[in-house]
């Protein structure tokens, strides 16, 4: 509970909490109260003259003496306003309410605020909550209820069920995954050019459910478009997005609820995966990339909502600085997704799963995402906005069902393997490293990787003379091997993508 100047708590005739809100701006009253509406003592001895004995039990005379003194501080505060140059008191009450709010939270967490999405979401959160507390308190005064502190408001978010328990399941089934694929791949992780998110082999992923097309349409395992999601392609990448859900996930959830916070990372995850399995039918792909993308698609949908008030002068006129730190906030986000965007641009990671998650994402966000209300800071919407915000919230629901069910039709009539876009792969694909020659780059955006060749072994020698490769476009080509003195298929097998880049004139498969 907050604390009065003096140090100890005050509660009203009931034995409950009053406000520091209410003494705070009592005490602004009395400062700024003229002679003439100071109470009379003697007025204030018949207010507060009364038996001890008529006290309810463990209610003092001090205590009815302090009630009292608040009630009538509060009503000559309010015909102070009354006498003000507005004709909107109430709305006038509410903005206070909302400023008291807000100074409160900076005088315990402080102005800065972290960078990023985490930021963004933390701010949202944060203000969400202040006018939840304001309008509680603006109940409160019409019903004559005693007053909640800004306090004992914000610890019961963290009780109870207010608690991100989607977050927190979702959290731990990735964390018993990834035991569960180092365990599959022996305890030992791949070597940095194969797998640079230090974890396991792509056929230990693959095993376990990761996503390939060939496998979802032509084996009929269609589960591979739901448990990639709780799948990582190594320890970098499960603590980044672990973080990142932490977070994110964390303040969603507290804010909007666990039903809200679970459609938009599931859905938005599972329409990622579709689309990559469309596009990238070659890659396989693991990770809660898409449902995070599908939580940091949901702030872009609550920025836009809530733009009149994140950047409204009314509602911040006596705080510039915030018009400016929720700018800010708008540009590291866009900072993070250019980031996370390059880091799909890594093996077993894809940005068709990133950027599909954050569309789904920001269509589920319209549709399941409070707004808030814009009449509370005395903002009124003409007919044409209100429809508008209708059309909005059920359209973005409508269009969600929609594109899944044209994705999933488009990926069942495809044959698995090719992609109707060839060039895409460069949006989720780089060789790296850039500086080093061809040969020596450790991973390609290539498809040398599905060659196939037939051998042809000198039984006198021992060693392999010439290999017949063909190449992604089909194309056969005879590469002659003597004097290379390669005896084992295991050596060719390991030099075969060498060969396709060096021999084949066209290292894309082609469409059919």
């Amino acid at each position: 509970n907050d604390k009065t100047s003096n140090g100890r708590e005050d509660f009203d005739g009931n034995g409950q909490v009053i406000s520091d809100y209410l003494i705070e701006d009592a005490t602004v009253s009395r400062s700024h109260r003229t002679s003439s509406t100071t109470l009379d003592r003697s007025e204030q001895d018949d207010v507060f003259l009364e038996n001890e004995e008529d006290l309810p039990p463990g209610v003092t005379l001090a205590d009815r003496h302090d009630d009292a003194m608040m009630r009538l501080l509060a009503g000559q505060l309010r015909r102070d306003w009354a006498n003000e140059e507005t004709s909107m008191p109430a709305l006038e009450r509410r903005l206070k309410d909302f400023e008291f709010a807000q100074k409160k939270r900076r005088d315990k967490y402080g102005n800065e605020r972290p960078w990023g999405i985490i930021g963004l979401y933390d701010h949202l959160a944060a203000m969400r909550m202040d006018l939840e507390w304001s309008e509680d308190a603006a109940w409160r005064r019409e019903h004559g209820k005693p007053y909640l502190s800004w306090t004992d408001f914000e610890s019961t978010k963290d009780d109870g069920l207010n608690r991100p328990f989607f977050t927190y399941f979702f959290l731990f089934i990735c964390t018993i995954m990834m035991f569960v694929s180092l365990g599959a791949n022996g305890w030992k992780v791949e070597p940095l050019k194969e797998n640079p998110m230090i974890g396991p082999s792509a056929q230990t992923l693959i095993e376990l459910g990761a996503k390939q097309t060939f496998l979802i349409v032509n084996e009929g395992e269609w589960y591979r478009i739901f448990t990639p999601m709780f799948l990582h392609a190594g320890l970098i990448h499960y603590f980044l997005n672990m973080m990142a859900l932490w977070f994110i996930g964390g303040a969603v959830e507290k804010s909007h609820g666990s039903a809200a916070t679970a459609i938009i990372t599931v859905i938005p995850a599972v329409g990622g995966n579709i689309l990559s399995a469309i596009f990238l039918p070659e890659y396989i792909s693991v990770g809660a990339s898409g449902g995070i993308f599908g939580l940091i698609g949901a702030c872009v949908a609550d920025i836009i909502m809530n733009w009149s008030l994140l950047f409204s002068k009314q509602v911040h006129a006596k705080d510039a600085d915030t018009r400016t730190s929720n700018i800010k906030v708008v540009i590291w986000l866009v900072v993070d997704i250019f980031v996370n965007c390059m880091v799909g641009l890594t093996p077993f990671v894809d940005n068709f799963t990133h950027l599909g998650g954050m569309i789904y994402g920001l269509l589920c966000g319209f549709s399941t995402l409070e707004r808030m209300p814009l009449n509370f800071f005395g903002v009124n919407q003409d007919y044409m906005a209100q429809t508008r915000n209708v059309c909005i919230r059920f359209g973005g629901l409508i269009m969600c069902i929609l594109l899944i069910l044209l994705t999933t039709l488009l990926l069942a009539a495809s044959d698995g393997y090719t992609t109707p876009c060839s060039g895409c792969r460069y949006a989720s694909c780089a060789p790296f490293p850039p500086f080093v020659a061809e040969d020596k780059k450790w991973w390609y955006c290539d498809d040398c990787h599905q060659i196939t060749a037939l051998p042809n072994l000198n039984i006198q020698t021992g060693f392999y003379d010439s290999l017949s490769l063909t190449c992604p476009d089909g194309e056969v080509v005879d590469i002659d091997l003597l004097g290379r003195q390669i005896s084992k298929e295991k050596d060719i097998q390991k030099k075969m993508t060498g060969f396709c880049r060096t021999n084949c004139e066209d290292v894309f498969k082609r469409a059919s």
